[in-house]
């Protein structure tokens, strides 16, 4: 790949109506691909508002399978601007089958790979385990914590709560990943203070830039804005804070949204990942004969 990737970043809001969160999603694809955006990464389930802050089983309507008609508008449009595009749907695969699948599309080539969400959170107002079955860990298939090939390189997608656990980005890292790219859907309580507020929004940009410098990577990260209600009336709506960012592989930021309606797009040098894992050679140095416990739930 070339050394120069030049990525773009649409943070935006979304809404029940599909039509017009596809329509906001399509917007700032082209925004992006105006100022030279060859990869383009849209926010988790940009198609709809994040309707897991409850439990209706009439929301499984929602879902789509991935050649359905959003996953067809965003191929058309990847084939249209000539990008890579990461999109991402509420997948219908069976009957009673859904998961929460971000979907990666190349240029004229259409859909070249999928990841469906591994770590499925269950909290108040992230009801996602009534929504969603984790995907299968099956790397002989590719599926699980696998890379997907593009003309732009190899892409370690990762989706949201994903991006709290380590290990699913250091076997993105091992499976040759060149980027991690995480879409996501995060935000406050209205009723937290803003020392909590300020707590919750540092640690979320924290652990993702450190999965950058953990493995030598670049991290690009999409999340929404806008208060969106909870239409049960059982809780009182989430805040989404934006904050996407593009960081470089020592975990510096090079580009950082605000929390409106944005579109980053920076020019990521993709040769500093092996100059820093020459100098910060942690992949070396791991102790892989001293690790088989992580596979244990806990060490009592």
């Amino acid at each position: 790949m070339s050394n120069s990737l030049t990525v773009g970043v649409v943070q935006q809001p979304a809404w029940p109506d599909k039509a017009r969160s596809i329509a906001a999603s399509e917007a700032g694809i082209r925004a992006a691909v105006s100022q030279g955006a060859q990869l383009v990464l849209l926010q988790e389930l940009h198609a709809t508002h994040y309707f897991c802050q409850y439990e209706d089983p009439a929301l499984f309507d929602l879902a789509e399978p991935l050649d359905g008609p959003t996953g067809q508008h965003l191929a058309e449009l990847a084939k249209e601007l000539d990008i890579v595009l990461v999109g991402s749907l509420f997948e219908k695969r069976a009957a009673g089958l859904y998961h929460n699948t971000a979907v990666v599309y190349d240029r004229a080539k259409g859909r070249v790979g999928q990841y469906r969400k591994m770590h499925i959170p269950d909290d108040p107002a992230f009801y996602e385990k009534f929504y969603f079955t984790p995907g299968d860990a099956d790397d002989s298939r590719k599926q699980g914590f696998t890379p997907i090939d593009t003309s732009v390189g190899r892409l370690g997608v990762l989706v949201c709560w994903d991006q709290w656990y380590p290990e699913a980005a250091r076997l993105m890292a091992l499976s040759g990943a060149e980027l991690l790219l995480y879409p996501t859907a995060i935000g406050w309580d209205p009723n937290d203070d803003d020392a909590e507020k300020n707590r919750q929004k540092d640690a979320w940009t924290i652990i993702q830039r450190s999965h950058g410098v953990a493995n030598g990577l670049p991290v690009v990260v999409a999340n929404r804005v806008g208060f969106e209600p909870d239409h049960s009336n059982v809780g009182d709506g989430i805040a989404f804070w934006g904050g996407s960012f593009v960081c470089g592989p020592q975990g510096e930021l090079l580009a950082h949204a605000g929390e409106d309606t944005q579109q980053l797009v920076v020019s990521i040098d993709m040769a500093r990942s092996e100059s820093t894992r020459q100098i910060w050679p942690y992949l070396r140095d791991r102790r892989i004969d001293a690790y088989g416990d992580l596979t244990r739930r806990y060490r009592d």
